[in-house]
C-alpha cells in the first residue's frame, strides 16, 4: 500500500516526514478547534445569563450542522478510493458537464483504465468536493447571522414606538371614548386606495411598498393593537416589540437548519450547472424573486386586513382595529413564510459558498463563470437578496406573521416558561404520590376534581388558550384551567396553592376570556 502512495503521488508520505513537523501541526490544528469551542461556549454562557433560550437552541443547531457536514466529508475521505473505483462508461462520464470544451487530465483507477472506463469521481474530485463542503458551512452560518444582524439592526426603532404607546399623548390621541370615521386615521389612508380592492393592481402597489417604508409606525401601531385586542384585555400593557424579538429568535433557530428537502433542492443546484442548462442566466435570479413574492405577499396582508375592517365597519372607536385570522396567509398557515425563507436564504448562500469554491480551486475566469456577466450577476444578485432579505423582508416578516389566529409560544417570557416547567414537575409529582396512596384518577381526570389545589392550570404554549373557572367563582380560592397549545401539541397539566385574582397571570390577561360555571 505504500508503495502505491509513493509511485501515485509526487509528494513526501508520513514515513519520510521528520516527526517534530507532524506533531507541530498537529497542536496547531488542536489550539485552533479548542479556541473555537472555548468561543462557542463562551457565547452560549452570555446568551444563558441573557436568558436567551432559543438563541441557545440556534447555536446548538449550529453545531449540529457543522458535526453533520464535517462527518460527510470525513465519510468522503474515508471512501475516497473506493468511490474512485467506481467505473462508467466513457460516454456517460462525459455527459452534463459544467465546461463546454473539456479535456480529461486526470488520473484514472488503473481498475477503470483495464477496462476501458472512467471513475465516477476522482480521488482528485473527492477532495475538491471536501473543500465545498466547508466553503458551504461557513457561508451559511455567515448569512444566517448576517441576515438577523440586520433585521435586528432594523427592528431596533421599534422600541421607541413601543415606548411612545404608554406617553399620555398616545393614550389620549387613541382614546377609546373618540369615534371617527375609518377614512380619517392615518392607516386607512395609507392601505384604502382606489388600487385596493383589485387583486392585479393591488399586487404592483405592495410590490413597490415593500421597498420604501415597508414596515411604517402606523402598521406597527395598528397591528399591534389588533393583536392585543384580539389576546388580552383593552388597555393591557403587553411589550409587543419584545414579544416579537423572542418568536424572531425562535424561528432563527429553524432557519440555521438544514432538513431534508434543503438538501434536495442543493443538489439539484448543483446538477443544474451542466453547460447546457446556461444557469447563469436564471439561477441566480430564483432566490431574489422568490425574495420578492413573498415581501409583495407580506404587504398584501397588511392591506386585506385593512379591507376586511373596513367591510364590517365604517366607524373606528378609538384606534382602527384589524383582525388577526389564519386565512390571510397562504393555505391558511403562516408558517409556510418562514420555511421559504429559510430556502431562499439557504439557496443563496449556497450560489455565493458555490461561486468562491470554484474561485479559490479553478481561478476567476475557470469554465464554471468565464464571461464577465455571469460573475457580476452572481456576486450582484447574492449581495441583493441578503440585504433585502435582512433589512427589508425580514422586519416585514416578523411583524406581519404574529397576525394569525393563534400566538406563540414566545408571549411568554423565558421567566414564565421556566415557571411553568417547574409548575408541571411539581403537579405531577404531587399527583403522583395521591395516586400511590389513595385510588384518584389519573393526572387528566385529576384536573375536573381540583384533587386539593388551590388553582389546576394547564398548559400547552402555542397561544390559543381557553379559560374555564371548574367552580362558581368567589373571593376564596378558585379552580383556574388555563390552556395554551404548543407547536408540537403537547399539552402540560399543572397544579399548584395559591391564591388567584382575576385579572393577569403573568403579563397574560384573561378578563377577556370566556368563562363557564361548573355545578
Amino acid at each position: 500500500m505504500a508503495g502505491e502512495e509513493a509511485t501515485t503521488s509526487s509528494g513526501t508520505t508520513l514515513e519520510s516526514t521528520p516527526t517534530w513537523a507532524v506533531a507541530t501541526v498537529v497542536f496547531v490544528l488542536i489550539l485552533i478547534s479548542i479556541f473555537i469551542e472555548h468561543m462557542l461556549h463562551l457565547l452560549a454562557k452570555y446568551f444563558n445569563k441573557k436568558r436567551r433560550k432559543s438563541l441557545i437552541q440556534a447555536l446548538d443547531k449550529i453545531k449540529s450542522e457543522l458535526m453533520l457536514l464535517g462527518f460527510i466529508s470525513l465519510l468522503l475521505t474515508v471512501t475516497e478510493k473506493r468511490i474512485a473505483n467506481i467505473c462508467i462508461p466513457k460516454n456517460v462520464g462525459e455527459s452534463f458537464l459544467p465546461c463546454s470544451d473539456y479535456s480529461n487530465d486526470s488520473e484514472e483507477e488503473a481498475k477503470c483504465e483495464e477496462q476501458g472506463k472512467v471513475s465516477l469521481l476522482s480521488r482528485r474530485g473527492v477532495r475538491e468536493l471536501q473543500y465545498l463542503i466547508f466553503v458551504l458551512a461557513f457561508f451559511h452560518c455567515l448569512s444566517c447571522v448576517l441576515t438577523f444582524t440586520l433585521g435586528m439592526a432594523k427592528m431596533r426603532r421599534w422600541e421607541s414606538w413601543e415606548a411612545e404607546t404608554r406617553t399620555l399623548e398616545y393614550q389620549f390621541s387613541n382614546d377609546p371614548r373618540r369615534f371617527q370615521l375609518i377614512h380619517q386615521t392615518s392607516f386607512a389612508r395609507r392601505h384604502l386606495r382606489f388600487w385596493s380592492e383589485h387583486r392585479f393592481l393591488r399586487w404592483p402597489a405592495c410590490f413597490l411598498r415593500q421597498f420604501y417604508a415597508s414596515v411604517s409606525k402606523v402598521d406597527y401601531f395598528t397591528l399591534r393593537h389588533g393583536f392585543i385586542t384580539a389576546h388580552f384585555a383593552e388597555g393591557s400593557t403587553f411589550d409587543f416589540q419584545k414579544y416579537i424579538k423572542r418568536a424572531l429568535e425562535k424561528d432563527f433557530g429553524v432557519v440555521v437548519g438544514i432538513s431534508l428537502w434543503i438538501w434536495i433542492f442543493s443538489m439539484l443546484f448543483i446538477f443544474f450547472n451542466a453547460h447546457g442548462f446556461y444557469n447563469y442566466l436564471w439561477l441566480p435570479f430564483f432566490p431574489l424573486l422568490m425574495l420578492l413574492l413573498v415581501g409583495t405577499q407580506l404587504q398584501g396582508i397588511i392591506t386585506k386586513m385593512c379591507l376586511d375592517s373596513h367591510e364590517k365597519s365604517q366607524v373606528v372607536r378609538g384606534t382602527f382595529l384589524v383582525r388577526p385570522s389564519d386565512h390571510f396567509f397562504w393555505f391558511g398557515w403562516p408558517k409556510l413564510l418562514l420555511h421559504i425563507m429559510h430556502f431562499i436564504l439557504f439557496q443563496n448562500s449556497f450560489q455565493l459558498a458555490f461561486f468562491t469554491w470554484t474561485w479559490y480551486k479553478f481561478g476567476l475566469r475557470s469554465c464554471f463563470h468565464r464571461k464577465t456577466e455571469d460573475i457580476v450577476i452572481r456576486i450582484a444578485m447574492g449581495v441583493l437578496v441578503q440585504i433585502l432579505c435582512g433589512y427589508v423582508t425580514l422586519p416585514l416578516y416578523a411583524l406581519v406573521t404574529q397576525m394569525g389566529t393563534s400566538m406563540k409560544k414566545a408571549v411568554f417570557p423565558e421567566t414564565v416558561v421556566e415557571g411553568l416547567d417547574r409548575w408541571r414537575a411539581n403537579a405531577r409529582k404531587n399527583v403522583a404520590l395521591r395516586n400511590n396512596t389513595s385510588p384518584w384518577p389519573s393526572l387528566d381526570a385529576s384536573l375536573e376534581t381540583s384533587l386539593s389545589f388551590g388553582t389546576s392550570p394547564s398548559f400547552s404554549l402555542d397561544a390559543s388558550y381557553s379559560v374555564k373557572y371548574e367552580q362558581p367563582i368567589s373571593n376564596s380560592d378558585q379552580d383556574l384551567t388555563v390552556e395554551i397549545q404548543d407547536e408540537g401539541n403537547e399539552s402540560m397539566s399543572r397544579e399548584t396553592e395559591e391564591h388567584q385574582k382575576r385579572g393577569s397571570f403573568g403579563g397574560f390577561d384573561v378578563r377577556n376570556v370566556n368563562s363557564e360555571k361548573h355545578d
